[in-house]
């Protein structure tokens, strides 16, 4: 019997949470939160992604798919990079409490990610990769492995390495985003189960912006207020797409809306406190608690959606059981 390996989309679960986690922590100075707040959301993304790696290693052992074959798929193969995206932003919030540890988590998450990151280009350099086969997904092994390891690295007292980083970051999302546009303009539309990765397109200008920030300081300047741009024509984008989201049947695939939207979420609680804007705190917690709303949502869906395919296995088993 052929057991295949769990979707590698599924760490888009504790990405997500992450990303929720992280929009705590930038509203808590604004909201005057106490330190544990953020920190409860922290622990979750923490327990979420350390279940799913498990889940992923025990499976993995059962598994006649080898590891090597789901990491060439060419839709499934990119979303590895969440295994050390993840690990990058909570070793940047371990280092607030246990600075050593911290540093060695996002240090050691930043080399496999460039490990990966490398292993992975040097297939698609062999030429065999097809334009359509080409999804929002793409941005993570570089980009947001780029992005996300300069917000780290200074975070963690590695302000050189958070450059190098973000030049890698920004580097490959105008490639990759050029790649992804052609695609999708001159290719078929994306099948239901990838379109969700089309939110991906979102991160890159917020999650940039917070690298920015965390590199250069918390300063309105020119390269922040681009980014910021961007950032707004893309929510302008997303938010013309939701028509087509709607049309879409629910799966674990809609967890890509969640990390673009908690990263642009953090990104305006930057601002808002920068600008120092009338009515930050009403705004604040306004966008914070429509967000936690909206992954609180999307984890109630996903458990309801797990429950109902066991439920439908266990009669099929059953039927089949009696038939025999």
């Amino acid at each position: 019997m052929t057991t295949q390996r769990i979707p590698l989309n599924t760490f888009a679960v504790g990405f997500g949470l992450a990303g929720v986690a992280e929009a705590w922590s930038a509203a808590a100075p604004v909201l005057g939160l106490p330190g544990w707040a953020p920190q409860v959301f922290w622990v979750i993304a923490a327990v979420a992604w350390l279940w799913l790696v498990t889940a992923h290693l025990v499976r993995g052992v059962r598994a006649t798919q080898r590891l090597r074959d789901q990491l060439r798929h060419p839709a499934q193969g990119p979303l590895a990079a969440l295994v050390p995206v993840v690990a990058l932003l909570l070793g940047a919030d371990l280092s607030r409490y246990a600075a050593g540890a911290g540093r060695l988590v996002v240090v050691l998450a930043l080399v496999a990610a460039a490990v990966f990151a490398g292993w992975l280009i040097s297939t698609w350099l062999r030429g065999e990769l097809e334009l359509a086969a080409v999804h929002g997904g793409y941005l993570l092994p570089t980009v947001a492995a780029g992005l996300v390891g300069a917000d780290a690295a200074a975070t963690v007292g590695l302000p050189e390495v958070g450059w190098a980083a973000f030049g890698v970051g920004v580097f490959f999302w105008v490639v990759v985003t050029t790649l992804i546009l052609l695609r999708i303009i001159v290719r078929p539309a994306l099948p239901d189960a990838l379109t969700p990765t089309l939110a991906i397109l979102l991160a890159p200008p917020p999650v940039a912006g917070l690298a920015w920030f965390a590199l250069a300081g918390p300063v309105a300047s020119p390269a922040p207020a681009a980014l910021a741009g961007l950032a707004a024509l893309f929510v302008l984008i997303q938010l013309a797409l939701v028509p087509r989201y709607r049309r879409l049947t629910f799966s674990l695939g809609f967890w890509s809306f969640t990390f673009p939207t908690a990263a642009t979420v953090a990104f305006t609680f930057e601002w808002l406190e920068i600008t120092a804007a009338p009515g930050r705190s009403a705004i604040t917690a306004v966008l914070l608690i429509a967000l936690t709303g909206f992954v609180g949502v999307l984890g109630v869906r996903s458990v309801r959606a797990r429950t109902t395919a066991l439920r439908t296995l266990t009669v099929a088993d059953d039927k089949d059981a009696t038939v025999r």
